[in-house]
This record gives structure tokens, C-alpha cells and sequence, in this order.
């Protein structure tokens, strides 16, 4: 789970998105090649994203580096995570969603250091902030592993000494330039001038250990071969492109110790130096699968899930992930992940964020200002998977005010005033009836299973721009209908009119269903307002997106903005006024359920 996010924490930011042209269809078939002396498990994709129904659907965010604070391009990976975690629970599947942070290594004693702390106390403090981050965003992981963990040190030994008696590990010295940040060692043609790392800018400097390698040429022509049978495993396919042309350079032994680090596993058969923070940490997609059991091994871990079905990472990790991960996995003889997807950065106003500019991007700062439906909804809606994105506050409160509030939150509130007004807030007949020979109930459905294709696809930009085609459609309907002049006609004309309400809600149940994995507030404060308690709501699966589920009689809540519209303010301006804009939009679970269920 190794993601060393490497970059600090004001200048980058990652942001997950597949290529449109690029259509993903699930169901994996595995069979077994002899890897060396031991044998792996590769898949073929006849689709990338389903599993088989008995086993689970395991997605994993990065495990994030404590050196500083979460920032928000581990915010977004995680939140994209989320969603598409949100989307399998849906439909059904067991979905185990894990994440977690990266403890060892000399940049964390550095760190620690620093701050006038131990280490552990350091990584205690870290990792709690991203836990409290990631309530705030509204994620919900099913596993969160931290590497200071015993059952994580455990699975690293075992598998450690599995591939040293597989043969593929190897003491020498080594002499080479290194990037402290990315705690690696770099092939000279790849730096820039000076000596300094592409991705930190900084020199690398020499340095000279007696360490413990990992025989990765070995691998060359099974990765060779795993890519070109799997050419999904590595997503998006420019990135495949990337990783063939690696491999296809020739690959070299690397460095899986380090005698000079302290704050790190031992190595089990020399604990004069400590396992090497990426040969540690990618273990942690394994060992958080291990339950919490005292006892674990690597292979009853294993058999609680493994292999994984996606690891979303950023494009900085991907040598790690696609070339060595692959690697260390086939010489302890277990199955690749089915998919490694490498997301892009995040540049603020077009420029690279960076202290020195003065333009970083908190997600605390952004979480507390605008509220977590309107932060999510906002990345997953407007960054292009596989692209980098952009971030400008003026663009983001555009977009989730016209989206969110306007769109959806108006046409919901506008509804339920009508019905309030002429039907006593409660619906005359069943969603099936209204929309009897109608064409806009054709129209959604359609809509909704293409939204369905596109999370199917992880396309979450287009699922998100599907849906809101559903509430646009439901404002054109409104206002062609226009409910409130044949409410004043009285006969038929009003019972049309009633209908037509019934029509509207339905689609809106439709919307808060389809939009639940990106939005799970604003969806629970929508079907609140459709008259339905927590438990009904909790309950949902994407079946619920099929048209029918309103039935006469039902009545709603009294209406209640669900997105308050965001006020541009300007930095530092009436703080009170964008937190209370910001609890506006929060869940208001208690209130609306007492309303639901009255």
C-alpha cells in the first residue's frame, strides 16, 4: 500500500480520472503461470472492474506518508476511492476498502526530529489526522492499516523471507545518488541539471551502503509478459505505455535495506538494518486484510481477499507499483492486483501550488468552508480521470452552486412547495401511474443506466455529468408542465398537475440514489425530504434507480433547502457567514428523520 506521496504536501496533488476513449468492463478469469520457481496468478480482462460474485471487491487509496499532513491529493485519491467503493456496495458486492499511512523511513525521523517528538508519537499525530480527515470527507473504509502496526511487521517478515528463499535477495554494496524525499536511489539520465530530482527539484546526493537487493532483473520478461496478455492491468493505457518503456530499458536490482535508518522493520536475518520503506510499506495491502486477530500470516491474510481488484494511486508511484510490486509478488509465488490506475496532479489557478507561491490547497480549510458534499462533488465532477486538473475557488463555487444547489436542491424544494400547496404534501398516486405513456420516465432510465455504465467504467466525471442531465430534464419538464398554472385550473387539469409532482419526485429519489456514491450526504438529505427514514435510506442498493419506488399516499417532509448556495467571499472575509454556509449543507440527520418519520 506503499504510496509514498512523494511530493510535499503544498505542491502537489493528484487526481485520479480514465481516459474517456478508454471503456473498462469487469470480469476477471485467472490462470496460473510458472513464474522462476515459484508460480503467480495473472488475470486476463475480459472487462477490468468485477469480480466474481464469491469474492470481494478490494480497492485501495495509497498508504499515505506521515512526513506532514494529509493535503488534498491524497484528499482526492481517497474521496475517488470512496466513490467507487460506494458504487460496488450498490450493487451488491463485498467491497473491502482500504487505506491507511506509511510510518517508516528516514524522512519520518527527520520529520519527527523536527518537531521535537519521537517518531512513533510523530506517526500517532499524522495518522490520526488523516482518520479525522477522511470522517469529515465522509469516507468509509472498511480497513485502515498503519506499517508501525505488529501484524503489519509481521506479514513483512514473512514475506521477506520468502523471497530469500526463493533466491532473489542478495547482499552488496552499493554506491549511487540519492533523493532523500523519494528515499530512493536515481539513474543519473534521469535527473535534471545539478544532479536534482525531477519530481523534488533538489540535488540527489551520493551515498554508499552495504545493503540487501532484490533480484528485479530477474522479472524482466515475466512483466514483459504479464503486460502484454493483461493490457489493462496498468491504467490509464498511456500510462501502460510508460511502464512498457521502463521495463523495456532494461530493469535493475534494487536496494530493499538500508543500514543507515533505524526507524524501520529489521531485517530478519540481519537486524543491523532495517527493510527499506517501499519493500515494507506496498506490504500493507496485504497485511491490512489479516483482521485483528493477535496471530496473523501472510497467507491467511491472503485468503481474506487478496488479490486486490484496483489500487488507485498517483503517477509518481508508478514504478513501484506496476514494475517492483509485481515483481516482489511473483517471487513469493502470489497473485498480481488486477489493476493499477495512476492519476495525475492538481495544478491551483493554472499554476503548480507551492508555499513560496502562497497558493496551497488545504482540505481541511476546504471541508470547513464549503462542507464535504460540495468538496467531493467538485473533484470527481470537474477533473478528467487520467488527466492533471485544475482547482479556482471561483470555478468550484460556479460549479456547485449551479449543480448542486440550483439544479438538484431548487428543483427538489420548488416540488415540494407545490406539493404542500395543493396536495397536503402527500402523494396522490404511485410513481408507476403518473408516468404512465410519458416520455420523460423513458428518458431517465436511460440516463440512469448510462451513469451506471460510466462508474462501471470509473469514469466518475461522465456518472456525475449523467446525472445532472436528470435534474436538468426534470427543470425542463417543470417548467413546460408548469404544475402551478394547472393547479389554478382546477378538474383535470389539477390532478395532471398532481401527477406531474409525483413525475418530478421520482426522478429526484432516482437522482439522490445515482449521485449517492459521489454526494452521501446531500443523497441521505434528499430522500429525507422524499419522507423516508435513515434505516430506508442505509438500506438502498442500485436497484433503487429503477423507476416505481414512490407510492401513493407517501408523505413527504416539509420543504427544506438541501444545498445552501455558497456566497463567493473573498479570503479571509466573513468567516462566520462561509461556516455557516457550510453547516447548511452538513446532514441533518436528526431533524430530517424525525420529519420522515412522523
Amino acid at each position: 500500500m506503499a504510496v509514498r506521496i512523494q511530493c510535499s504536501i503544498q505542491n502537489s496533488l493528484w487526481l485520479l480520472k480514465p481516459s474517456r476513449a478508454t471503456h473498462l468492463k469487469p470480469c476477471f478469469h485467472f490462470r496460473q503461470k510458472p513464474v522462476s520457481k515459484t508460480s503467480a496468478l495473472f488475470c486476463t480482462y475480459a472487462s477490468a472492474l468485477q469480480n466474481d460474485e464469491a469474492e470481494p471487491f478490494v480497492l485501495t487509496t495509497p498508504l499515505y506518508y506521515v512526513n506532514a499532513p494529509p493535503h488534498m491529493g491524497s484528499a482526492y485519491t481517497t474521496i475517488a476511492a470512496d466513490a467507487i467503493a460506494r458504487f460496488q456496495r450498490l450493487l451488491g458486492n463485498k467491497v473491502i476498502f482500504i487505506t491507511g499511512t506509511d510510518e517508516h523511513g528516514e524522512k519520518i525521523a527527520t520529520a519527527a526530529m523536527a518537531q521535537g517528538s519521537t517518531p512513533r508519537e510523530h506517526c500517532n499525530v499524522i495518522s490520526q489526522a488523516y482518520k479525522t480527515l477522511w470522517k469529515d470527507l465522509d469516507i468509509a473504509y472498511d480497513k485502515f492499516i498503519r506499517t508501525t502496526d505488529h501484524k503489519h511487521e509481521a506479514i513483512v517478515k514473512e514475506f521477506y523471507s520468502r523471497v530469500l528463499a526463493n533466491g532473489d535477495i542478495y547482499r552488496a554494496d552499493y554506491e549511487g545518488l540519492y533523493c532523500v524525499n523519494c528515499e530512493e536511489y536515481k539513474d543519473e539520465k534521469e535527473l535534471l541539471d545539478n544532479k536534482c530530482c525531477p519530481m523534488h527539484l533538489k540535488p540527489c546526493v551520493p551515498r554508499k551502503e552495504d545493503n540487501y537487493f532484490f533480484a528485479l532483473s530477474k522479472y524482466q520478461k515475466s512483466l514483459e509478459e504479464t503486460l502484454n496478455q493483461n493490457p489493462n492491468f496498468v491504467q490509464p493505457s498511456f500510462r501502460l505505455n510508460e511502464v512498457q518503456s521502463w521495463i523495456k530499458s532494461g530493469l535493475r536490482d534494487f536496494s530493499i535495506s538500508r543500514a543507515s535508518v533505524d526507524w524501520g522493520i529489521p531485517v530478519p536475518n540481519d537486524e543491523k538494518q532495517t527493510v527499506y520503506v517501499w519493500f515494507d510499506a506496498l506490504l500493507g495491502y496485504i497485511s491490512a486484510l489479516s483482521g485483528d486477530k493477535e496471530q496473523t500470516d501472510l497467507l491467511s491474510a491472503v485468503s481474506s481477499g487478496w488479490p486486490a481488484a484496483l489500487h488507485l494511486i498517483g503517477k509518481d508511484i508508478l514504478r513501484f507499483h506496476a514494475v517492483y510490486w509485481p515483481a516482489m509478488l511473483m517471487s513469493a509465488g502470489l497473485s498480481l492486483p488486477k489493476m493499477v490506475f495512476g492519476h495525475g496532479f492538481l495544478t491551483k489557478d493554472g499554476l503548480k501550488m507551492g508555499k513560496s507561491l502562497g497558493n496551497t490547497l488545504e482540505p481541511n480549510d476546504l471541508v470547513c468552508r464549503f462542507g464535504s458534499d460540495a468538496v467531493r462533488y467538485f473533484f470527481l465532477r470537474e477533473v478528467e480521470f487520467g488527466s492533471d486538473g485544475d482547482y479556482s475557488e471561483e470555478r468550484f463555487i460556479n460549479i456547485v452552486n449551479a449543480h448542486l444547489a440550483n439544479t438538484i436542491g431548487n428543483l427538489l424544494n420548488r416540488t415540494l412547495g407545490l406539493l404542500k400547496k395543493n396536495c397536503q404534501s402527500t402523494l396522490v398516486v404511485d410513481s408507476t401511474t403518473a408516468a404512465e405513456g410519458n416520455a420523460f420516465k423513458d428518458n431517465v432510465e436511460k440516463l440512469v443506466e448510462k451513469a451506471r455504465i460510466h462508474y462501471v467504467d470509473l469514469s466518475l466525471s461522465s456518472a456525475c455529468e449523467v446525472v445532472l442531465e436528470i435534474g436538468n430534464a426534470g427543470n425542463s419538464y417543470m417548467d413546460d408542465r408548469a404544475p402551478w398554472s394547472l393547479f389554478k385550473q382546477g378538474g383535470a387539469a389539477s390532478e395532471a398537475a398532481a401527477r406531474d409532482l409525483v413525475v418530478i419526485l421520482e426522478a429526484m429519489r432516482i437522482i439522490a440514489v445515482a449521485l449517492l456514491p459521489i454526494t452521501p450526504s446531500l443523497s441521505w438529505r434528499i430522500y429525507a425530504q422524499l419522507g423516508y427514514s435513515k434505516d430506508q435510506f442505509d438500506a438502498i442498493t442500485w436497484g433503487e434507480t429503477n423507476w416505481g419506488g414512490l407510492k401513493g399516499g407517501q408523505v413527504m417532509a416539509q420543504p427544506n433547502p438541501v444545498f445552501a448556495r455558497i456566497e463567493n467571499l473573498a479570503d479571509g472575509k466573513d468567516r462566520k457567514e462561509a461556516n455557516k454556509v457550510m453547516k447548511n449543507n452538513k446532514p441533518r440527520i436528526t431533524q430530517a428523520q424525525g420529519i420522515a418519520e412522523a
